[in-house]
């Protein structure tokens, strides 16, 4: 029998981690990875990278839970391998803070992570203006050495990576049997999708090597992340902003806001603006099988997007949930027809 041939749109952590999994989890398949932008030209590259989820209107907490559990798995597996520099990935500890009380003291999440508790009211003196916290250990993910290290392994298990711009789904009909949409904001187009909107994200990538914890407003738009070679600031959440060119103001805010929270970052060096549109679908992550036909042909595509600024948190589980529905696509077809007795 013939291997299935398997695309996958969308080189960012959605479409990389989805062929991953696919390759792991389907059979006798081939698999090519089709992007017009790959690492470091994605906006995954953008991402802060810290696993802290978001909840997702349509999503129930327990898949919620499942689904950053498995990420948190995944990932905590490769920060005590000896990979965890190449690939970006490393724990870190710190801090959530709140001006009130929050409605749900402690999240769902909670359990996930390391350690986590709240904060002391010693600990507390550090954010006067702040009553509240909780203190946990994390993982921070970074996608401009995680996305080429995915890359590295999938061209090492036999995929195939294609540079190429995809204006519809259905020109990869016949030469695949089954599409894996994972275009991310391209999904607007390519899936006729037009709930989806570009949320613009705007951080500061600094040099402050004696930042180690993180801080993160609760409201999360203030956030300070410490990474292995710089710090990020952020942020921006600016809803249906196509702009890709950083605001100086919008820079000066995000470091003011910043200093107020660690007064230390006012003698951070080497600040470089960055800019990314997070794919934001207001229901949340699609994933669905859809079926295209056109003269009486068919193709199968499993639609993998919408995962906004909480991807990187949740992008395994959601991939191996993906892959689970390119399995049900490759067994179906397959199935034999029961035959009659007549």
């Amino acid at each position: 029998m013939d291997p299935v041939r398997i695309a996958v749109v969308g080189a960012g952590v959605v479409g990389l981690s989805t062929a991953m999994c696919v390759s792991k989890l389907v059979p006798r398949c081939s698999i090519t990875v089709i992007s017009d932008k790959f690492s470091p030209d994605t906006t995954s590259d953008v991402a802060a990278g810290m696993l802290i989820p978001h909840v997702y209107p349509n999503t129930p907490i327990p898949t919620l839970k499942q689904w950053f559990q498995e990420t948190f798995d995944h990932l905590f597996a490769i920060a005590n391998s000896a990979e965890a520099e190449d690939a970006g990935v490393h724990l870190v500890s710190g801090w959530q803070i709140f001006q009130s009380i929050p409605a749900e003291e402690v999240p769902f999440w909670a359990d996930v992570v390391l350690g986590f508790r709240k904060m002391t009211k010693a600990e507390l003196k550090k954010f006067p203006q702040h009553v509240f916290g909780h203190a946990f250990t994390t993982l921070k993910c970074e996608s401009p050495a995680y996305l080429p290290w995915l890359e590295k392994r999938l061209k090492g298990s036999g995929v195939l990576i294609l540079t190429r711009r995809i204006g519809d789904l259905w020109e990869l009909h016949p030469s695949f049997d089954v599409v894996v949409n994972c275009s991310g904001l391209g999904s607007r187009q390519l899936a006729q999708d037009s709930e989806m909107f570009p949320m613009r994200g705007q951080v500061l990538n600094v040099r402050a090597p004696w930042v180690k914890h993180f801080i993160r407003d609760g409201s999360g738009l203030t956030y300070i992340y410490p990474g292995t070679s710089n710090v990020i600031l952020g942020g921006t959440r600016q809803q249906g902003d196509w702009n890709l060119s950083p605001d100086a103001e919008i820079s000066r805010g995000i470091f003011s806001r910043c200093c107020a929270l660690e007064p230390s970052l006012q003698g951070a060096c080497d600040i470089r603006e960055k800019v990314g549109l997070r794919p934001f679908r207001p229901a949340g992550v699609r994933l669905q099988t859809e079926f295209l036909a056109q003269d009486g042909r068919r193709l199968p595509v499993v639609h993998h997007y919408g995962h906004g600024s909480g991807g990187i948190s949740v992008h395994w589980g959601t991939a191996l949930e993906a892959a689970r529905l390119v399995s049900e696509c490759v067994q179906a077809p397959r199935t034999p027809t029961p035959k009659s007795n007549l």
